[in-house]
C-alpha cells in the first residue's frame, strides 16, 4: 500500500507545476522549488519500499515505520487534492487565479527519511526484480472435476456416509463436519459430494448455505427456507419458516465455512432442523475450526481434510503453470517444481496459486527467486494459511497492491461487480493513468490481472462479449486481504458498535463499512471517523444522515449510501472537497438532491439508479466539471435531465438519457454533442425530443459507443416520423450492439448496413415495420426480434439475398455469415417464413447461416412451418415453446420431425419451458 501511495503522489507532484504554470498562477518559483525537494525525497524512499513492505510482516519496528509514512503519505495526497481543487473551483466560478499555498508536511517526511537508514533496507537497483504480470486469466466460477487432483478416497467415505441410514436407525440427525486449514479443499470435496448423481437422487431438499463470520441464524433460517425476501427480523418467526420449509423431508444441508463456537446460537438453528426434518437429513459443515466440530458434538462423524501428496499438488502445479500440457517443458524445469510443490504442504490452494504465478516465467533464474523466497519463513498458524498468497501479492505492481487491498472494504461473499470496483479504486486515485491511457482502460487491466492471479472467484460474464461482469473473493484471500490491511480497513455490524467503537479511535482506519444498520439515522460515530477516506453501507435501511457526521468526513473520497431509506441528504455534503465517488442507488424514497452537492469539483461518479422518486437533480449540475458517470436508470419520477448535463464535457456515461420537456430548462437530445460519451448509452425520445433537426445536433456518429438503444415513447406529438428520426442518429460506424423499442415506422434506418462492426440486434415491439435485409450484416451473431406486430410473413429479402430469380450467380453469397444465435420472441401475426427454392440444387453458391447454433421461435402461435435451409445449418438447439403450430408439426412421429432428425440427429428441441 505505500508504495502505491508513493508512486501515486510523485505523479501528482510531476504534474503539479504543470498545473500552476499551466493555469496562469502567479509567481510559481516557490512552488517548483517545494515540488522538487518532495519528489527527491520521495523517491529515495520508493526505492527501498518493495524490501520494506516484505519486512514488515515479520518486523514489527518496519510496520510502524512503514504506518508513519502511509500516514504522512495520505497527509500529502489531502494537500495537493485541496490545491487542485481551489484550480477547480477558480475554473467553474471564472476567478482570476491566484498563487496557493502548497505546504505539505515537510518536518515529519524527513524523520522518515532519515530512518530509513538505519533498517538496511535492499534498494531496487541492488537486485530486487521489477513484478511480473500473468496474462492467461483462471476461472474457478465452478466446480471443474477435470482441475481436480486427489480426494478420491475422502470424496467416497463422504458420499458413503451421505447415502447411509444410520440417522434412520435412531442416531437422529446426522452432523458431518469437513475440518482443514483454509485452502485446503473443504468447500471443494463438499461440492463434489453434493452434486453426486447418488446424492441428488437420494435426498427430497439440497441447500447450500455460505455462513461466514459473522454465525447469523435468522439469515441462515432465511436461507434455507428461501424466504429471504422477508422483512421479518423475528429469529421465532423465521425459524417456524425455515421448519415449514423442511417439513417431513429428507434434506441435505451445507453449511459452508462455520467459525462460531457459540453452543447456543447453534442449538437455537439445530433444533428446529433436527425436529422437522425426515429421518436421513444429514448436515454437512466446512470449518476451519476443529473447536466447532466439539460444540456440534459431532466429532465421531469429522472427516479432517489434510494436505495432498506432493504428487497431486505437483499435479495441479504443473496443470495450472504448463496450461498447454506442455509435457518436454514441464520436464524441463521437474527438479525445481518438485522443490517448489513441497513449499505448499500439501495446500491445494497453494499449488495452484503458485502454478498460476509460474505461468509466465519461463527462466530457471525466475524460478529459483521464487524457490528461494524468504516468504516462505513465516512461523504463525494464520500467516502460513497465506503463504501462497504471499508470493502472488508481492509479484503484483503497487498498483494492482492497492486496488486488492481495497477489496477488503466488502463483505465476506459479495458479489461486486467489474465497473463498479474499477471506478471505486478511480476514486481512491489508486488506478493511475499512463500518458493517455483511460484510467478506466488501465482499471480494466488491474482487473484482469487479479484474475489471472487467482484472487477473483465465482464469475459472471456478460453473454455477448464473454467478459467477466461480477466476480466474489474466495474466502481465504478475503482473509489474506483484510489481514494486510487490519489497521486501515474495518467492517462493523450494527450490533457491534457500542462494544466497538474503540476501534475508530487510532488514526489508521480509512476505509469503514458498515453492516445491519436498521430504521434509525447514521450518527453513530461521533468523532472518530475525521479520516476516513470511505464510508460503505451494506444490508441496512439507515433513513437520515446525521449532519454534524457528514461535516467530519472531511477526508472522503467514496460515500456508498446505496439500498439504504434515505428521503433526503444534508446541505453539508457540499463541504466534502475530496468526495469523488456517490452510490445513492435503491434509496427508493430519495426524493431530492442538496444543492451544495453540485459544489462537489472532484466528484467523478454520482449513482442514482432506481431511486424511483427522485423528482430533479439539481439545475447547477453543469458545475461538476470532474463528473463523468451519471446513473439514473429506473428514476421514474425523473421527467428530464436539467440543462446544464450539457456543459459537463468531461461526461462519458450517461446510462439513459431522457429527452423533452421545456426546451429552456431541459436537456434535450441535441446538447449531447457537447458530450465525451464512450461505451453505452440508452436514448428515451419523448415530445419534441422527437423533432429530426434536434436529433440530428447530437452528432452521434462522433461518439465511441459500443452499445446503443433508442426507444420512442408511445404517445408523442412528433413533427418527424420515426424512420427520418432513426436516420438522424447515425450512430459511429464501430458500434457493436444495438437495440431500438417501439419503432412504428414502415421503413428502417439508412444506416443499418454501414454498421460494419454490428455484433448484437434486439428490434422490439413495433407495429408496422417489416424485416428488412439483415442477412448483409457480416458480423452479427445474435439477432432478437420481439413482437413486431407488423410482421406477417418473413420473405427471402430478410437474408439479403438477391431476388430469386437471378440466382444462379457467379460469384457466391453468404447471408448472415457470423450468426450465431437468432430469436423470435412473441411474434403473434407471423405466419409464414419463406425458403429459398435454389437452396436444394447441388450448384447453389448461396449459404445461409453458416454458424447457427440455437434458434429460439417461442410464442409465435401461427407459424405453420420452419424454412428448409435452417436444418442445413449446424443447428444444436431449437425452443419452439408457446408456438403451436410448430409444436404440433414438430412432434416425434410427424413428417417435421423426420425432416429434422435426418438432417439434424443431435438437435436438441426444447417444447416447454
Amino acid at each position: 500500500m505505500a508504495h502505491a501511495l508513493i508512486s501515486l503522489l510523485l505523479e501528482r507532484l510531476a504534474s503539479t507545476t504543470y498545473e500552476y504554470i499551466g493555469g496562469g498562477v502567479k509567481h510559481v518559483l516557490n512552488v517548483k522549488e517545494d515540488v522538487d525537494k518532495f519528489t527527491r525525497t520521495l523517491r529515495v524512499i520508493q526505492a527501498v519500499l518493495e524490501d520494506a513492505e516484505q519486512r514488515q510482516v515479520t518486523d514489527q519496528a518496519v510496520k510502524i515505520w512503514l504506518d508513519e509514512l502511509k500516514d504522512i503519505s495520505y497527509q500529502m495526497v489531502d494537500v495537493l487534492d485541496e490545491w487542485n481543487t481551489d484550480i477547480l473551483k477558480q475554473q467553474v466560478e471564472k476567478q482570476e487565479r491566484e498563487q496557493n499555498a502548497l505546504v505539505p508536511p515537510n518536518k515529519k517526511l524527513t524523520e522518515i527519511y532519515e530512518e530509513r537508514k538505519k533498517y538496511l533496507f535492499l534498494s531496487k537497483e541492488l537486485g530486487i526484480q521489477q513484478p511480473q504480470q500473468p496474462q492467461r486469466p483462471q476461472t474457478a466460477s465452478f466446480v471443474d472435476i477435470s482441475e481436480i487432483f486427489g480426494r478420491e478416497n475422502e470424496k467416497k467415505v463422504l458420499i458413503t456416509n451421505l447415502l447411509s441410514d444410520s440417522s434412520a436407525e435412531g442416531k437422529g440427525l446426522l452432523i458431518i463436519p469437513i475440518v482443514g486449514m483454509g485452502g485446503m479443499g473443504k468447500t471443494t470435496l463438499t461440492q463434489l459430494a453434493y452434486n453426486d448423481d447418488h446424492v441428488k437422487a437420494h435426498f427430497e431438499i439440497r441447500k447450500w448455505v455460505c455462513v461466514s463470520d459473522p454465525f447469523d441464524e435468522i439469515k441462515i433460517a432465511k436461507d434455507i427456507s428461501g424466504d429471504c425476501a422477508t422483512s421479518s427480523y423475528q429469529l421465532d418467526y423465521v425459524l417456524q419458516r425455515m421448519s415449514e420449509s423442511i417439513q417431513g423431508k429428507r434434506f441435505l444441508l451445507v453449511l459452508d465455512d462455520v467459525w462460531t463456537e457459540n453452543r447456543q446460537k447453534w442449538e437455537l438453528l439445530k433444533v428446529p432442523l433436527m425436529q422437522n426434518g425426515a429421518k436421513g437429513s444429514i448436515i454437512l459443515v466446512t470449518t476451519r475450526k476443529i473447536e466447532v466440530a466439539n460444540m456440534m458434538r459431532a466429532t465421531p462423524n469429522m472427516i479432517n481434510l489434510e494436505g495432498l501428496s506432493d504428487e497431486y499438488c505437483l499435479a495441479i502445479f504443473n496443470h495450472m503453470a504448463f496450461p498447454d500440457g506442455d509435457v518436454d517443458e514441464s520436464k524441463a524445469f521437474e527438479d525445481i517444481s518438485k522443490k517448489i510443490v513441497k513449499k505448499c504442504k500439501g495446500l491445494p490452494l497453494a499449488a495452484k496459486t503458485l502454478g498460476s504465478l509460474m505461468q509466465n516465467k519461463r527462466t530457471k533464474r525466475e524460478w529459483k527467486e521464487v524457490l528461494n523466497s524468504k516468504i516462505w519463513d513465516l512461523e504463525k498458524v494464520e500467516q502460513e494459511v497465506f503463504q501462497p498468497l504471499f508470493l502472488s501479492y508481492y509479484d503484483l505492481s503497487p498498483t494492482i497492491k492497492c486496488c486488492l487491498l481495497y477489496c477488503a472494504i466488502f463483505p465476506k461473499d459479495y458479489q461486486f461487480k467489474r465497473n463498479d470496483l474499477i471506478k471505486l479504486w478511480m476514486a481512491q486515485d489508486y488506478v493511475i493513468s499512463k500518458g493517455n491511457k483511460e484510467k478506466e482502460i488501465t482499471g480494466d487491466a488491474v482487473f484482469d490481472n487479479l484474475v489471472a492471479r487467482s484472487f477473483f472467484q465465482d464469475f459472471e460474464k456478460n453473454r455477448n462479449t464473454g467478459t467477466i461482469t461480477s466476480c466474489k473473493m474466495h474466502d481465504i484471500v478475503h482473509d489474506f486481504v483484510q489481514f494486510l490491511t487490519k489497521n486501515e480497513c474495518l467492517i462493523m455490524d450494527h450490533t457491534e458498535c457500542a462494544t466497538s467503537e474503540s476501534k475508530l479511535l487510532g488514526d489508521k482506519v480509512r476505509h469503514l463499512t458498515l453492516r445491519y444498520f436498521l430504521d434509525g439515522p447514521l450518527a453513530i460515530l461521533s468523532n472518530n471517523c475525521q479520516k476516513l477516506r470511505t464510508l460503505a453501507t451494506f444490508d441496512s435501511r439507515i433513513t437520515t444522515i446525521d449532519s454534524n457526521l457528514i461535516l467530519q468526513l472531511k477526508c472522503l473520497r467514496t460515500l456508498n449510501l446505496s439500498g439504504n431509506s434515505i428521503k433526503e441528504l444534508p446541505e453539508e455534503i457540499g463541504e466534502l472537497k475530496h468526495l469523488r465517488h456517490i452510490d445513492l442507488s435503491f434509496n427508493c424514497i430519495l426524493e431530492k438532491l442538496p444543492d451544495s452537492i453540485c459544489g462537489l469539483y472532484n466528484l467523478s461518479t454520482l449513482r442514482l439508479t432506481w431511486c424511483s422518486k427522485l423528482k430533479k437533480l439539481p439545475e447547477n449540475i453543469g458545475n461538476l466539471i470532474n463528473l463523468k458517470h451519471l446513473y439514473v436508470k429506473g428514476c421514474d419520477d425523473l421527467e428530464s435531465l436539467p440543462k446544464g448535463i450539457g456543459r459537463l464535457t468531461s461526461l462519458q456515461t450517461l446510462d439513459v438519457c431522457r429527452c423533452g420537456g421545456d426546451k429552456d430548462e431541459a436537456f434535450q437530445i441535441g446538447d449531447l454533442r457537447m458530450l465525451n460519451l464512450e461505451g453505452s448509452l440508452a436514448i428515451c425520445l419523448v415530445g419534441d425530443a422527437t423533432d429530426k433537426r434536434e436529433v440530428e445536433k447530437a452528432q452521434l456518429w462522433d461518439k465511441k459507443l459500443f452499445h446503443l438503444a433508442v426507444a420512442f415513447e408511445w404517445q408523442t406529438n412528433s413533427n418527424s416520423s420515426n424512420v427520418e428520426i432513426l436516420n438522424a442518429l447515425r450512430p459511429h460506424p464501430d458500434l457493436e450492439s444495438l437495440g431500438i423499442w417501439y419503432h412504428n415506422g414502415t421503413t428502417w434506418p439508412n444506416w443499418m448496413q454501414s454498421l460494419h462492426n454490428l455484433r448484437f440486434l434486439c428490434v422490439c415491439e413495433g407495429t408496422q415495420c417489416e424485416l428488412w435485409p439483415l442477412g448483409k450484416l457480416e458480423c452479427l451473431e445474435r439477432l432478437t426480434i420481439y413482437e413486431m406486430k407488423g410482421v406477417r410473413k418473413v420473405g427471402v429479402e430478410f437474408l439479403g439475398l438477391e431476388d430469386q430469380t437471378s440466382f444462379r450467380i457467379r460469384s457466391p453469397q453468404i447471408s448472415f455469415p457470423k450468426l450465431k444465435q437468432l430469436n423470435f420472441h412473441q411474434m403473434w401475426n407471423w405466419e409464414e417464413w419463406e425458403g429459398v427454392e435454389e437452396w436444394t440444387k447441388e450448384d447453389s453458391k448461396i449459404t445461409i447461416m453458416p454458424c447457427l447454433s440455437k434458434l429460439e421461435m417461442e410464442w409465435c402461435p401461427l407459424l405453420k412451418a420452419l424454412p428448409d435451409f435452417l436444418f442445413k445449418t449446424p443447428l444444436q438447439t431449437l425452443c419452439i415453446p408457446g408456438s403451436k403450430r410448430l409444436l404440433e408439426r414438430y412432434q416425434e412421429g410427424n413428417g417435421g420431425w423426420a425432416k429434422i432428425s435426418a438432417t439434424n440427429p443431435n438437435i436438441h428441441i426444447i417444447r416447454y419451458r
